[in-house]
């Protein structure tokens, strides 16, 4: 795992961290707080914006999907790290699910006003 100091450089723009409208919808009703990419879309600390709503990355990780629990499926969404792979699997048609496959965790919380 990385620390903060040393995370290599960023993949993709905070922008597209949330961008399927299930997805947002879960993020704006406080059901989904991670999500995980290929890439590292965020810096801790980098605000995404849904919808008029401002939402702090808090943690930024890297972990293999073996490493994934139901509290993490939670996190995402989930009731269960399956809910998890079946809804993943079904945006990338063909996607193995590889125990040591790497991505990377957005951990982020509602930016009370």
């Amino acid at each position: 795992m990385h620390t903060n100091n040393e995370l290599p450089p960023k993949t993709c723009s905070v922008d597209r961290l949330v961008t399927m409208p299930e997805d947002v919808k879960k993020v704006l009703e406080g059901k989904k707080t991670a999500t995980r990419r290929n890439g590292r879309y965020a810096d801790v600390g980098e605000i995404m914006t849904l919808e008029g709503q401002q939402f702090r990355v808090n943690q930024v990780y890297s972990q293999t999907l073996g490493e994934l629990t139901d509290e993490h499926a939670r996190m995402e969404g989930f009731n269960t790290v399956d809910d998890y792979k079946e809804s993943i699997l079904s945006y990338h048609p063909g996607m193995p699910w590889l125990p040591h496959m790497r991505v990377w965790v957005h951990e982020f919380s509602k930016v009370n006003e």
